[in-house]
């Protein structure tokens, strides 16, 4: 008995045995798992690569630049609030809190 674990082939294959015997309902779930993992990794990877030649501008803008460029958000603007209706003041006098309070 004693030169049946002498050879790893015999470990392995008794380990395979018992995963098969106990763990045979989990295995489809831990596949399906590991191959969403592997897409998910292969698509980060593959935005990675891309991700420095989007950024690279070109050496002419052309015409169809010019409306994108138009697009980008504007910087916010602060200010003083005249009329805040939560504030239930119609007078058009605000207190430029904004947190509710009448004077």
């Amino acid at each position: 008995m004693g030169r049946l674990f002498e050879s790893p082939w015999a470990i392995t294959i008794i380990i395979i045995v018992v995963l098969l015997l106990f763990a045979a309902p989990k295995l489809p779930g831990m596949a399906r798992s590991l191959g969403q993992s592997m897409r998910i990794i292969k698509s980060e990877v593959k935005e990675m690569k891309n991700d420095g030649k989007d950024e690279t501008p070109s050496a002419a803008p052309s015409a169809s630049a010019a409306p994108a460029a138009s697009a980008a958000p504007e910087a916010p603007v602060e200010g003083k609030i005249v009329n805040n209706p939560t504030q239930g003041n119609t007078s058009g006098e605000g207190t430029g809190t904004g947190t509710g309070a009448q004077s």
